[in-house]
């Protein structure tokens, strides 16, 4: 999938109306997609965008008067870039389907049909970065090829590549064994022709055996003989390879007195493919033997299973033990995997290392044998006793699982998708397992989305969610205390959940407006708190448009400042500019009611939208919120600099004041000052914590 936590979808919108192309933005963003929206208002500004710009997807209103669809299309056709192009439309027929199609359109997004519009969207996109991933990968192969034959060129091993018994490529070092002067003298000729007469029967029924597809042997030895008759003892070795696009194979050709020891060999290269630390197969092994897997399931319909498991907790059980156990840790979970997967290993299943903690197994099977297998793994885990440096004790691991298949025959997406079933059953309290089945993904991801609803609703009912804190420091030298609360439901172990995993749920069950009243009646009782304490303190809630939308939320913030003695400008509220946005008379009424009772808005990504100063003639909040993109490299990016101090100047003439966020260095700080921002925030200066004791003096 394109949709990462870190990858924005770059969309050039074209529609009449600022507001239109703000709710198709705003669409996209509700369903967890980011975006980094354009706007054109011109055909030249079109143009001029697609030639300067990187852009992922224009989306174009069909109706549009301003730049007509048929102009869309010419512009996009000829700006001789991978751009898919949709027309997004309120209804659609047979004839404007043609007509969309033969203007170049990829696909098309209805205005009424939400999961439509959202489907085709992130299909083509999804599309799109497939085609550049096959672009990489033929550009990766073309210089690997080149390097791998200035490998094969300059090698001191003898080696050739073979197809259907002929020689199609060899180095120097094997026309110097067989005594030709250039690869001319050999092409097409037989590997037989070198091998002595004695053995050629033999190696024929090889070289039958390898052309049905059976595994080579790791090596086989032969008689071979030179161009002038003469005769050596050789020893081979065969590897399956592709030279130019030909299905081939490699062979190494040795001199037997020249060998090492074979027993040696075999043990080194044993060694090399294994973790020291647990024994088990290393990481780039597994890969390889995971790749072979991908491949024979995409080309002749095996079902194999992956499963990654991590210990649940882990850090906190390493603190316990000391990191001096952590290699004991690790071997003595090896063994309990070994132990548990006994029979399996026998039938061919692998057990690797992955990385620090984490650890891999491959095995043969459909989408049942995955589950039992993961269900036998999760019991090991929770029934064993690990004993390290004298101190014994039990754990429980989260596993991720993908049923490898027809339809998921990709190593990246394999290893992804079990990657985040090991995160989804980590966040529900770990001692499970998440297996992804490409053909039961609506069952999984029913119960999945149902589990989670359960858990939202207990946490509300049983106070099950937390707030932490992270200061807001002023640039301008204020020591007055105030922080951003951020959200977060509790997990098992002392584990907690960051509110991206469960939001977009809520939001679908219609359970935003309660989280927003747990988090705003919490930050209340914690500003009274503090206050009755002599420790007053401003602290910065987010909420969601739902809160914008709840005409009884007001009241229900008066009375809690009431109940908690508490002053409503120590209460910031804080809501994303797209919502504002698309919501922009709710907001402003909103804005007056929570203004009767001293509480101010901070309106957050401020400048990530198509026309944030516009919005500011007609919605002022008491702070702005920069855009975290913007911090994304400050002190190499000029751009992200100008727009700082752009956006920084514009909130200062309508007597706003300016928050960054995300500060990563010290060099941002200073750019940050020089831009006349008042206020930052970021890990670089302090990170979230459960408790208020940031020094603001200092």
């Amino acid at each position: 999938m394109a949709t990462g936590k870190d990858t924005a979808l770059r969309l050039l919108l074209v529609a009449d109306l600022v507001n239109e192309a703000e709710a198709m933005v705003s669409r996209l963003r509700n369903a967890g997609t980011a975006v980094r929206p354009l706007r054109a208002e011109s055909l030249d500004e079109l143009v001029s965008i697609l030639a300067q710009q990187p852009v992922d997807m224009v989306l174009a209103d069909y109706a549009a008067v301003v730049i007509p669809f048929e102009q869309v299309a010419k512009a996009v056709m000829g700006c001789g870039k991978d751009v898919p192009l949709l027309a997004v439309l309120d209804g659609i027929t047979d004839d404007i389907l043609e007509h969309v199609q033969t203007l170049g359109a990829q696909a098309v997004a209805l205005h009424s049909r939400s999961a439509q519009f959202l489907k085709n969207i992130l299909t083509e996109w999804n599309d799109l970065e497939a085609r550049r991933a096959q672009r990489r990968l033929e550009a990766q192969m073309r210089e690997t090829q080149r390097r791998c034959d200035m490998l094969i060129d300059s090698s001191r091993e003898p080696i050739a590549y073979i197809h259907e018994g002929m020689h199609i490529r060899a180095n120097q070092a094997y026309l110097e064994m067989f005594g030709y002067e250039s690869f001319d003298d050999i092409e097409g000729m037989s590997l037989l022709d070198l091998v002595a007469t004695a053995d050629v029967e033999a190696f024929k029924a090889l070289l039958k055996r390898l052309s049905r597809g059976e595994d080579p042997p790791p090596r086989y030895e032969l008689t071979a003989h030179d161009s002038n008759g003469e005769e050596f003892p050789a020893v081979m070795e065969f590897v399956a390879a592709e030279y130019q696009g030909e299905h081939c194979q490699q062979i190494i050709f040795r001199h037997q007195a020249t060998e090492a020891d074979p027993e040696l060999v075999q043990e080194l290269e044993e060694l090399r493919k294994r973790d020291q630390t647990t024994g088990l197969l290393n990481r780039p092994t597994f890969l390889r033997q995971l790749e072979d897997a991908v491949v024979d399931a995409g080309q002749h319909q095996a079902q194999y299973s992956l499963l990654l498991l991590e210990p649940d907790n882990y850090q906190r059980i390493l603190h316990e033990i000391g990191l001096n156990g952590a290699d004991g840790l690790l071997a003595s979970i090896a063994n309990s995997l070994r132990e548990a997967l006994a029979t399996e290993l026998t039938a061919g299943a692998q057990i690797a290392r992955f990385s620090e903690n984490s650890f891999a197994v491959l095995a043969r099977g459909d989408h049942n044998a995955t589950s039992a297998l993961a269900a036998k793994i999760r019991d090991a885990f929770s029934s064993s006793v690990f004993e390290v440096n004298g101190k014994s004790g039990s754990l429980t691991a989260s596993i991720g699982g993908v049923q490898i298949g027809e339809k998921i025959a990709s190593v990246s997406q394999v290893l992804a998708k079990a990657s985040q079933g090991i995160q989804s059953a980590a966040n529900v309290g770990g001692n499970c397992f998440e297996i992804f089945d490409p053909g039961a993904v609506d069952r999984a991801e029913e119960e999945r989305i149902q589990a989670w609803v359960l858990r939202i609703k207990d946490a509300l009912l049983n106070d099950r969610f937390a707030l932490i804190y992270q200061p807001i420091i002023s640039l301008l030298g204020s020591p007055s205390p105030m922080y951003e609360t951020y959200l977060r439901l509790e997990g098992g172990g002392g584990e907690s959940v960051a509110p991206k995993h469960f939001l977009p749920i809520a939001e679908e069950h219609g359970l935003l407006g309660q989280i927003d009243r747990w988090v705003i009646l919490n930050a209340i009782k914690a500003i009274g708190q503090r206050a009755r304490a002599g420790k007053p303190v401003t602290l910065l809630v987010k909420i969601t448009h739902a809160s914008l939308l709840d005409e009884t939320l007001p009241a229900f913030i008066a009375e809690q400042l009431a109940e908690h003695a508490t002053n409503g400008a120590s209460l910031l509220l804080q809501v994303p500019e797209s919502k504002v946005f698309i919501n922009l008379r709710a907001a402003q009424v909103f804005s007056a009611a929570m203004a009767e009772l001293g509480c101010k808005m901070v309106l957050e990504q401020f400048g990530a939208g198509l026309d944030s100063f516009q919005l500011l003639a007609h919605f002022v909040p008491g702070f702005v919120k920069i855009d975290r993109g913007f911090m994304e490299d400050l002190p190499k990016n000029t751009a992200n600099q100008a727009r700082i101090r752009e956006l920084a100047l514009k909130a200062r003439e309508h007597g706003i004041q300016s928050i960054a966020e995300f500060v990563q260095d010290a060099a941002s700080m200073s750019i940050l000052f020089s831009s006349n921002v008042d206020y930052a925030e970021g890990d670089f200066l302090a990170v979230a914590g459960p408790d208020m004791h940031y020094d603001f003096d200092n």
